[in-house]
């Protein structure tokens, strides 16, 4: 597998896997089992009818869950690897870019699909979501694409 290849592979799934898995105890904290909230991501493809779709909605919302996440890792990938300074500084890099989708998922990505609900940014959901763009999704992607990307050191 080529080093963007496992860059992507990896990042886009320690970011997905991380962020589902604090979205679900969010949820949890809120009363609401994992099923909605995968349903709940469901809804950005069927609307408010992923609610009655059971478990093949939530395996829906669960596949576009990590399509997603390794979309964002390819472009976090495809960006750093024409600007190397990305790899350099992961930490600051991931932030930024963790950021970057957090903003672009409310204020394109959501309002633009079929999710049923009114996107804010004033809620302790919408802080806890940004923290967890930050930590479990931006810097895992940059994380990965210095550990794939950075070219191999002379000993």
């Amino acid at each position: 597998m080529s080093p963007k290849l496992r860059a992507i592979a990896v990042g886009g799934s320690i970011a997905g896997a991380l962020d589902i898995l604090f979205a679900i105890s969010f949820a949890a904290y809120g009363g609401r089992t994992p099923v909605w909230l995968l349903q709940t991501v469901a809804t950005g493809l069927l609307g408010k009818d992923a609610y009655a779709g059971g478990w093949a909605a939530a395996a829906l919302g669960l596949a576009g869950h990590f399509a997603m996440s390794f979309g964002w890792a390819a472009l976090f990938v495809f960006a750093a690897s024409r600007m190397p300074r990305l790899i350099e500084k992961p930490l600051m890099y991931g932030f930024l870019f963790g950021a970057v989708v957090f903003v672009t998922m409310r204020l394109v990505i959501l309002p633009l699909s079929a999710f049923p609900y009114p996107v804010s940014f004033k809620s302790l959901g919408a802080g806890l979501d940004l923290v967890s763009h930050l930590f479990f999704f931006g810097l895992p992607i940059a994380w990965a694409a210095a550990r794939h990307l950075a070219p191999a050191k002379q000993s």
